[in-house]
């Protein structure tokens, strides 16, 4: 079996003088985008074709083992959230399962101690995930948003900024609303006597001052309804290629996380020299 540096080197655009990273479970490539912009080559396992910035190899991580990542400087990984997400939820049903396996999440760190082992020094791994993952696997390291981490988490991480919701008049919204109607110089406005806020009615609606009329319908259908009488959201099955697609867009790590972890584990003889095209990065101590 190839190690994953003789795969990498199958790569015209790899590099021998570029550190490795390995992506498990790599989906859309958001590990991979920001430890390329890193000069990374990286490798990415995963049993669907999606669009992928690095080398993509279609292999179930389960039947990975570690020695094949030797070579590797760090290893990333985003295991599939959606057991542990959907127990997270506040329905009898989804409390009344039993509990999910870890079976994605533990190969992570059983391929980590393969690899350490087979080249003789600890190889840095940081797996991602979702906050509903906790009551199975662990409290997370740290979180990144709503991307919660574990493993070899740095102890300075990027910052996470926050947007601050602002009045039409230019003060902060704890003294306001969103809406110029009730803005924090006309403090005391009430909806109309129909109840909207915007003072206007659905396209075509001749009667302002009111609620829209919709019927209680999504998209010309009712949302409760079925066959052709419900919506197109439910039309999609939750195995559908758009839906499918839709979770991978979602799940995608930020490019801030991924540049910040590539960044901290790229080898020193890698790194640029002290104050040449060095970024300056928010961060913040674990606590």
């Amino acid at each position: 079996m190839k190690s994953a540096q003789q795969i990498a080197a199958a790569n015209p655009h790899a590099l021998t003088i570029q550190p490795l990273a390995i992506d498990l479970y790599c989906g859309l490539g958001g590990w991979a985008e920001g430890f390329l912009a890193e000069r990374y080559r990286v490798v990415g396992f995963d049993i669907e074709r999606r669009p992928y910035p690095g080398l993509l190899v279609l292999q179930d991580v389960l039947t990975l083992h570690g020695s094949q990542f030797r070579d590797a400087a760090v290893i990333v990984a985003s295991p599939p959230c959606q057991a542990y997400s959907y127990r997270a939820m506040p329905w009898k049903r989804a409390k009344a399962l039993p509990p999910p396996s870890n079976e994605l999440f533990d190969a992570c760190f059983r391929i980590q101690r393969e690899a350490s082992e087979a080249t003789g020094h600890h190889i840095p791994m940081v797996v991602e995930n979702v906050k509903g993952a906790q009551p199975w696997v662990g409290r997370a390291a740290w979180h990144y948003g709503s991307y919660y981490l574990w493993g070899d988490v740095p102890a300075l991480m990027p910052v996470v900024m926050r947007a601050q919701k602002f009045n039409p008049d230019g003060t902060g919204h704890p003294q306001g609303s969103w809406f110029k109607v009730a803005d924090s110089k006309n403090r005391g406005a009430r909806k109309n006597s129909g109840g909207s806020w915007f003072a206007v009615g659905s396209p075509g609606q001749k009667e302002l001052g009111q609620n829209p009329v919709h019927e209680g319908a999504k998209n010309g259908n009712d949302w409760f309804g079925s066959g052709e009488n419900c919506s197109l959201q439910r039309r999609q099955s939750s195995r559908s290629d758009s839906r499918k697609a839709a979770s991978a867009l979602i799940a995608k790590i930020p490019f801030g996380l991924s540049q910040w972890i590539a960044k901290v584990y790229k080898p020193e003889s890698q790194k640029e020299e002290k104050g040449q095209g060095k970024e300056t990065v928010g961060v913040v101590p674990l606590t």
